[in-house]
């Protein structure tokens, strides 16, 4: 009983003393920051961050590619988001990859046409024999090896020969990537290593110059190409460089053969245009920007994603040890005679197809230059 005594009156006396020894600790502790002095200035105010500006236009722009393709993070991403720096974020840019919106690749002429979207990227080839005029770029022999050269020439000619042919549309530009180049599973080296091969080829002209040279060819939808290999169900495709990373085509085969230069097997066309009645709506400073980022500046910026994804490409798949073959001219001389009658055919299906070919080859020797 006299312990527990002892013990509360022990407890009690220090709870009574804590509230002095805290305040003595408090009073000998140095002050970390001193009063401040009446005299000194307050600091100003931060500026308070500007609201973000609402835009004014949304424009949507579809097209048929995956959102890891080059061509979607290298070209369309960057070319909106410039859209918006030139128009002060009035004009916001969406833009929908692998065809997010519905439809098919052939079905994005249209779309844009009817007012379903504001915008596509699309290639004219995609729905054969409706774009004669700008088809004869698909022609074996006419393009040149350079993505920036072609784009050059294709919107000239447009702009020069074929602006009757888009009319239903506001084309932005035109243009063409650079050379085609054949990946196939066996070497590639004359005339003769073509017979009976199975190729993909990306164009109806395309296709009819391959069959020319002598190989069979497959219809595969692009995304399904590096399956198509893998199963054997084809030999090869013929694709330009910048096709070659995402397709994983430096792992699914060994050869790789193209042209030395200009002019050279193939190439496709490309356009992006606008709905005619929502770019007439626009105010005249805004359509200002739109103009500022179409026509040759556009093509070209296009045209050099693809230039700079070629060199890159090519260098990875020799780095994996495979062979890449440049034909003679010799062996070019043999082909281009091969597949004359795919060029004379067109000639003459087409109005004027003889004036217009020479034009072309014309633009292309120029910007090659």
């Amino acid at each position: 009983m006299m312990l527990a005594r002892r013990r509360f009156l022990t407890l009690a006396a220090t709870a009574i003393a804590a509230p002095a020894i805290a305040r003595r600790a408090l009073a000998q502790a140095p002050a970390t920051e001193p009063p401040p002095s009446a005299t000194e200035p307050s600091p100003p105010p931060l500026p308070r961050p500007k609201p973000p500006i609402e835009p004014e236009v949304t424009l949507k722009l579809h097209h048929p590619v995956s959102p890891i393709a080059s061509a979607h993070s290298k070209l369309w991403l960057p070319w909106a988001k410039k859209i918006a720096t030139d128009s002060d974020g009035r004009i916001k840019v969406e833009v929908y990859a692998a065809m997010q919106l519905g439809g098919t690749p052939a079905q994005l002429y249209d779309q844009v046409r009817e007012g379903v979207v504001d915008l596509v990227w699309t290639r004219p080839s995609v729905t054969p024999g409706r774009f004669p005029g700008i088809e004869l770029f698909d022609l074996p022999f006419v393009a040149g090896k350079s993505a920036v050269a072609n784009a050059k020439a294709v919107q000239e000619f447009y702009e020069t020969s074929l602006r009757d042919e888009f009319r239903d549309v506001h084309p932005l530009c035109l243009w063409a990537h650079d050379g085609g180049v054949l990946h196939a599973s066996h070497a590639i080296h004359a005339l003769s290593d073509m017979r009976g091969r199975k190729l993909r080829a990306p164009t109806r002209l395309a296709g009819e110059a391959l069959k020319a040279l002598g190989a069979e060819t497959v219809a595969v939808p692009i995304m399904q190409t590096s399956a198509a290999l893998s199963q054997k169900a084809i030999d090869g495709c013929l694709l330009p460089w910048e096709s070659v990373p995402g397709l994983k085509l430096h792992e699914r085969v060994k050869f790789h053969c193209e042209c030395p230069g200009t002019p050279t097997l193939s190439t496709t066309t490309f356009l992006l245009a606008m709905n005619k009645a929502k770019y007439q709506s626009l105010p005249a400073d805004l359509k200002k920007v739109i103009d500022n980022n179409s026509g040759e500046a556009a093509a070209v910026m296009a045209a050099a994603v693809w230039d700079a994804q070629a060199a890159a490409a090519e260098t990875k798949a020799k780095e994996r040890g495979n062979d890449v073959v440049v034909l003679s001219d010799e062996e070019i001389a043999r082909w281009r005679k091969a597949t004359e009658p795919v060029v004379t055919a067109w000639t003459r299906q087409v109005k004027e197809g003889g004036k217009l070919l020479d034009t072309a080859r014309a633009l292309i020797k120029k910007h090659a230059a």
